[in-house]
């Protein structure tokens, strides 16, 4: 399935991936980009994908890998080209809930900064990884980067809370933290320094990925009051509107600078989209959307017809159910670029897995 884009613009830097935030929200329970060489913030996609393109589509097939083990629940939230999945494990030796790293479908423990439990979110290219710790016994947890064995705490800007969603080859990090204000910011660190991206003109943003040029995308409120999707370019933050509804939400970008994410319709339906060249599009049946890879590729979430919530994927207009583990429930977390699926689902016994969507 994998193609060559249609070049228009040429990346200025190379190569970044990043995650949707919201997932960080699920494992936790109850918490939650220079520009390409052509320099507009419309003119940067590969060409246009259409919704109409279905009757040409090839159903792609998937293998479903369990990645789990005995003893507790997984879940997978990234994997990079090479393959490399991060994600938490509370599995054997801590039962915790610590921060994972796949290799070859065998989960490495990442630890903590010092508290019980960890998770992390995104993997870049060179298998750098990015999350959020919890530091002692309380309530404070900080976003971690982690480099060839070594958790590094990356801070605040200036409260007690902080989190990393995404992650590029360059290591420049994605997230939000809580300010000394008590407010909260969609932020990006980049040489030990963490600065706030500001807001679409309310109280709260927060930063989910970070694409190859540099780009960022996420969610904030704005002066109204209403929470939208933006992105955020040369130190401008746009607002990416909605489906005709009062909200959006954008959790992933790729090189091409398309943008995913999920809406609210006029009739108050949630709906994954697509954002390229200024236009907001619905993709099919999906509810949301999570993440997308270099090939227009888009993986989120559908409702069966047995109200089951399943991971799915996109693909020229086509979606397909990826099915469980056995359960009645899955989520995906990303897509790499030659199309492998990571996300989670329940097992026939109940437990809940991280699971690997491999691509035949």
């Amino acid at each position: 399935m994998s193609k060559e884009p249609n070049r228009r613009c040429e990346p200025a830097f190379p190569g970044k991936a990043g995650i949707s935030s919201s997932l960080v929200a699920l494992v936790w329970g109850s918490a939650t980009l220079g520009v390409l060489a052509c320099g507009s913030d419309d003119a940067v996609t590969a060409p246009s994908v259409t919704v109409d393109q279905a009757a040409a589509a090839v159903r792609a097939a998937y293998t479903a890998v369990d990645l789990g083990g005995p003893g507790g629940a997984s879940t997978a939230l990234a994997i990079n080209p090479a393959g490399q999945i991060a994600g938490q494990n509370q599995g054997p030796p801590s039962f915790q809930g610590h921060a994972a790293l796949w290799v070859n479908g065998v989960p490495r423990d990442l630890g903590t900064l010092g508290g019980p439990s960890s998770s992390a979110t995104a993997i870049n290219t060179v298998g750098q990884v990015v999350g959020l710790s919890s530091l002692g016994p309380g309530a404070r947890r900080h976003a971690f980067l982690w480099i060839h064995g070594v958790m590094r705490d990356l801070g605040t800007l200036g409260g007690v809370y902080s989190a990393a969603a995404g992650i590029n080859r360059n290591g420049q990090v994605v997230g939000a933290s809580v300010t000394k204000a008590g407010v909260t910011r969609a932020f990006l660190w980049e040489n030990g320094v963490m600065k706030s991206l500001g807001t679409l003109g309310g109280d709260y943003s927060d930063a989910a990925a970070i694409n190859q040029a540099g780009r960022i995308v996420g969610t904030s409120t704005t002066a109204g009051g209403r929470t939208h999707a933006f992105l955020w370019a040369n130190g401008h933050m746009r607002d990416l509107g909605t489906l005709g509804g009062t909200t959006s939400s954008a959790t992933a970008i790729n090189q091409w600078g398309q943008v995913v994410g999920s809406s609210t319709t006029a009739d108050g339906q949630s709906h994954a989209f697509l954002w390229e060249n200024g236009v907001m599009k619905k993709l099919g049946t999906l509810t949301d959307a999570s993440g997308i890879n270099p090939d227009s590729e888009v993986v989120g979430s559908i409702l069966t017809a047995k109200q089951e919530r399943h991971g799915a994927v996109w693909i020229n207009g086509v979606v397909t159910d990826l099915g469980t583990l056995g359960g009645d429930f899955s989520q995906v977390g990303g897509i790499n670029p030659i199309g492998d699926i990571v996300g989670a689902s329940v097992t026939t016994a109940g437990e809940f897995h991280a699971t690997l969507w491999k691509r035949q």
